[in-house]
């Protein structure tokens, strides 16, 4: 991370960014949109949130249609679609390798982000995970990704 994208990160957050691992995806436009996250904050907080969304227009495009009652509907689909059920497993799973590679923290062992593995609780969590993880990874986060997109324009969230 160079000191430009922690600025930028910074501004997009309106406070410093702590814990920052890496940038796990960027806009088209090049500033950062998702921040991998220590599993342990500098204070020693256990921080499960992996895949950090910072981008204030996607923040926005996910708070927007999670106001819309949209995690009830995916949740009831995960009980009605076996296959989509498993892949959202399969996610849970994909997650919690991730962290483990930035750290352990016996905390939150088992824990992921976003209500995995059996429910849809936070989109921003979800769409951070399908940015940084790439299309295929996390069907429910790819799910709200494709419902926010284009978060990125008409221009860029930050000045160039």
């Amino acid at each position: 991370m160079t000191p430009a994208d922690e600025a930028a990160i910074a501004e997009q957050l309106g406070r410093p960014p702590r814990g920052v691992a890496g940038i796990a995806h960027r806009c088209p436009c090049g500033k950062p949109a998702v921040v991998a996250t220590e599993p342990r904050l500098p204070d020693g907080t256990p921080f499960p949130t992996t895949y950090y969304l910072t981008c204030p227009r996607a923040v926005a495009a996910c708070s927007r249609l999670e106001s819309t009652g949209v995690m009830v509907e995916l949740t009831d689909r995960l009980a009605a679609e076996p296959e989509l059920a498993d892949a959202y497993r399969a996610a849970h799973q994909a997650y919690l390798a991730d962290r483990a590679e930035l750290g352990d923290v016996p905390e939150l062992a088992g824990v992921s982000a976003g209500g995995m593995p059996d429910r849809v609780k936070c989109l921003h969590a979800l769409a951070g995970h399908a940015l940084a993880a790439g299309p295929g990874v996390n069907p429910i986060g790819d799910e709200a990704v494709a419902r926010i997109t284009p978060f990125w324009t008409p221009t860029p969230c930050l000045p160039q």
